[in-house]
C-alpha cells in the first residue's frame, strides 16, 4: 500500500519521524500490510486553505467581524471562552535563572500530560529556542505561524526571526506589536497552559502582557540572597498595580548538593520565603543549584528530560503539580460590576 501525504514544506522538519508514525498507524489499522509513505509539498492554494482552516480553529467561537480598524487584534487565548491558563514567569532582575525555570516548568507540565505552549516574551534576551534544543524555525503559511515542538512543548520566540548574535533595538510600540503577533498569528492549538517567559524587571512587555492577556497569572523567580528578593518585590508590586493575580514565588539556586550528600547554601538562605511572606503568596518551590541544569540549557536538554528521577526534575514535577492544584485564578476588576 502506498500513501502520499501532502506536507506544508518541501524540506519538512522531521520527515523520518513523520514517516515512521504514519507507517505505524497504517500497520495498526491494517495488520500485515506493507506501507510505503511518500511526502509531497503542498501547492500554494492548499497552503492558503490550510492557513485559513487553522485560523478558524484558533478563533472558534469569536465574532467574524473582527476588531475595529486600528484596534488591537484579540488573541483567542484571551477570550472568555478559552480554557488556557496563562502562566507568566517573571523576575525583578536578570541572572536568577528565570528562563531556565520557565523552560523546565513547561517541560514538566507537558510531562504530566498537559498540552503546553511556551511564549518567549524576553525579546531582548531570548534564549528559549537554545534551551529547548529547537533546531528549525516555525512553519509559516497562509498568514499563520505553526510553532515547532520540542519535549512536548510548542514554542515561539524572537530568536526564530533574527540572527542569534544580532541585537534587537525596539521601542515600546514594536515590542507590543511583536507580542500581539505571537499571540494572534501563532497556531497555539488551545493548550492547557501557555507559559510566558517574561523579560526581567518591569517595563513595556509587562504592560503589554497585562493588556493582551487579562487572565494571566504571575509567578516570581528569585534567588535566596536578600539583595535579589528585594529587587524581586518590584515584580510583585507591578502585579498589584496592574491587578494581576500573583500566585506564588519560586526560589532558584537554593543550595548545592555535594557528592557526600551535604547541602551548601551558596547564595544564602531564606530569600524565597521572605519574599513570599512579603507578597502574601506561597513559596511554591526551592530549586537546587545543579551543574546539570546549566549543561542541559546549553545543549537543549532540560533537566526535567535528562534525569527525570533526579532532584531537580522531581522539584519541577512537584512545582507543576502544585500549580495545577492551585487552579485558574479568579480575576476581579473594578470595572466589572453588576448593575443594581
Amino acid at each position: 500500500m502506498e500513501v502520499v501525504v501532502a506536507v506544508p514544506l518541501d524540506q519538512h522538519p522531521g520527515p523520518e519521524e513523520l514517516r515512521g508514525r504514519l507507517v505505524a498507524a497504517a500497520a495498526s489499522a491494517v495488520p500485515g500490510a506493507r506501507v510505503a509513505v511518500e511526502l509531497a509539498p503542498m501547492e500554494a492554494g492548499e497552503l492558503a486553505a490550510l492557513g485559513e482552516r487553522l485560523r478558524a480553529l484558533d478563533g472558534a467561537g469569536e465574532t467574524a467581524s473582527g476588531p475595529p480598524p486600528g484596534a488591537a487584534r484579540p488573541s483567542p487565548i484571551a477570550s472568555r471562552r478559552s480554557r488556557t491558563r496563562v502562566l507568566a514567569v517573571a523576575s525583578g532582575k536578570g541572572g536568577v535563572g528565570k528562563s531556565t525555570v520557565t523552560v523546565n516548568l513547561a517541560v514538566a507540565l507537558a510531562g504530566s500530560g498537559h498540552s503546553v505552549g511556551l511564549l518567549d516574551a524576553d525579546i531582548y534576551g531570548f534564549s528559549v529556542p537554545r534551551m529547548l534544543g529547537v533546531d528549525h524555525p516555525p512553519m509559516v503559511f497562509g498568514g499563520i505561524v505553526v510553532p515547532p515542538v520540542a519535549h512536548g512543548v510548542r514554542t515561539v520566540s524572537a530568536g526564530f526571526f533574527v540572527d542569534e548574535d544580532k541585537a534587537i533595538a525596539w521601542r515600546g510600540p514594536m515590542l507590543h506589536k511583536a507580542l500581539e503577533q505571537f499571540l494572534v498569528d501563532v497556531h497555539w492549538g488551545a493548550p492547557d497552559y501557555l507559559v510566558v517567559d517574561m523579560p526581567p524587571g518591569t517595563g513595556d512587555v509587562a504592560l503589554s502582557v497585562a493588556q493582551q492577556l487579562p487572565r494571566v497569572e504571575l509567578y516570581v523567580v528569585t534567588t535566596p540572597q536578600p539583595a535579589a528578593q528585594r529587587v524581586a518585590r518590584r515584580a510583585g508590586s507591578l502585579a498589584r498595580q496592574l491587578h494581576l493575580p500573583l500566585r506564588g514565588v519560586i526560589e532558584n539556586m537554593s543550595w548545592f548538593a555535594s557528592p557526600d550528600g551535604g547541602r551548601h547554601e551558596l547564595f544564602g538562605s531564606g530569600g524565597g520565603a521572605e519574599l513570599a511572606g512579603a507578597l502574601g503568596v506561597p513559596l511554591l518551590a526551592q530549586v537546587p543549584f545543579d551543574v546539570a541544569v546549566r549543561q542541559g540549557a546549553d545543549e537543549g536538554m532540560p533537566a526535567a528530560v535528562v534525569d527525570p528521577e533526579g532532584e531537580v526534575a522531581r522539584t519541577f514535577a512537584d512545582l507543576a503539580r502544585r500549580i495545577a492544584e492551585l487552579g485558574p485564578a479568579r480575576v476581579y476588576r473594578s470595572e466589572l460590576r453588576l448593575s443594581e
